[in-house]
């Protein structure tokens, strides 16, 4: 599979107020012959990136950012489209399609809030490392594929040059449920990785059990060190005093 990904803009923006702040903002335009992506970041955080299906531009900054508008970004992006697939074609034609240096990607499995039996929340996958693009996410519950409630990420850029996406799936999970991640990528060979993720069996800690169990346990270990220590300074002292009566006896021995 051909692919190109072109990193068009990279500068670093400093903001003073007492101090100086340094900001990577980047711009990343990419295609290959099956996926196109334009993303908009700062320190490796996507904030706005283009939706071609849905034909408009989608900013990605959480609510409590300060709001960014990105007018005329998708038209931009378009045209920035059709100028990388003719380099795409160019570098075909020149380079004759040479193999790909590769990076196999590395998967990992995580719920996002704490787990309650039969309460809403979402599974992560966050599979990173790889290069080049695309990479394919797909889940699965007891060995059955879903594919209602996944959503994936865009393609994010690292400081290495490889890339990393997160995957999410709502889940209402349930004792016993297995759910698996299933990563395929041409480095890995045919040969695609699986992380799954097990809902423990029997009751599940509630959100005010945990910390209130967790500050016990931390209390109890407190008392358990505080007596270690106190037994072993009194045990300390007493072997003082027993080496001081000893060397006083000696001495006077020594006198007499």
């Amino acid at each position: 599979m051909e692919l190109l990904y072109l990193l068009l803009l990279t500068f670093t923006v400093v903001f003073s107020t007492h101090a100086q702040v340094k900001h990577n903002l980047f711009q990343l335009n990419g295609c290959s012959d099956t996926e196109k992506e334009t993303l908009y970041g700062s320190d490796g955080e996507e904030m706005w990136h283009s939706d071609f299906n849905l034909q408009q531009g989608v900013a990605t900054l959480p609510e409590f950012a300060d709001p960014i508008s990105f007018p005329g970004s998708y038209e931009e992006s378009l045209a920035e489209q059709e100028v990388c697939k003719q380099n795409l074609a160019t570098c075909i034609k020149a380079y004759n399609s040479p193999p790909e240096e590769m990076e196999p990607p590395e998967t990992s499995i995580y719920p996002r809030n704490q787990v309650l039996l039969g309460v809403d929340n979402v599974l992560i996958c966050h599979v990173t490392g790889f290069f080049p693009p695309p990479v394919d996410v797909s889940w699965s519950r007891n060995n059955v594929k879903v594919t209602e409630g996944v959503n994936v990420s865009q393609y994010r850029p690292r400081s290495d040059q490889t890339f990393h996406v997160f995957s999410s799936m709502k889940i209402r999970p349930a004792a016993g449920d297995i759910y698996g991640c299933t990563v395929n990528h041409a480095a890995l060979q045919g040969q695609p990785q699986t992380k799954l993720w097990v809902v423990p069996q029997g009751d599940v800690l509630g959100p005010c059990l945990t910390p209130l169990l967790l500050s016990g346990l931390g209390f109890t270990v407190g008392l358990l060190g505080l007596a270690t220590g106190i037994f072993f300074f009194v045990k300390g002292s007493t072997a003082d005093v027993s080496d001081t009566a000893v060397n006083k006896k000696k001495r006077m021995q020594f006198y007499q």
